[in-house]
C-alpha cells in the first residue's frame, strides 16, 4: 500500500519517489495542499472501491497515517 500511496503523491505533487518516506508530512514536507490531499484520496477511493469519510481527512498529517487508514479498511 504504501509504494501505491507514493506513487500517487510523486504523480500529483510531481516530486520524486525517492522524496516521499512513511514519516513524510503530507502537508508540511512534500507541499501538498488540501486540494492535493482530497485529490490523492479520491483516487484511492476509486482505484481501491472504498470510501474514506471526511472527517478522517483531518487525521492524516502523514504518508503513513494514509497507508494504515487504508489498510485498516481492507482487512
Amino acid at each position: 500500500m504504501f509504494e501505491d500511496v507514493k506513487k500517487l503523491l510523486a504523480k500529483q505533487l510531481k516530486l520524486d519517489e525517492s522524496a516521499i518516506t512513511p514519516d513524510s508530512k503530507i502537508m508540511e514536507d512534500l507541499g501538498a495542499d488540501s486540494l492535493d490531499v482530497l485529490q490523492i484520496l479520491m483516487t484511492i477511493e476509486e482505484e481501491h472501491g472504498i470510501v474514506i469519510p471526511d472527517e478522517a481527512l483531518a487525521e492524516f498529517r502523514t504518508v503513513n497515517d494514509i497507508v494504515n487508514y487504508v489498510e485498516g479498511l481492507n482487512r
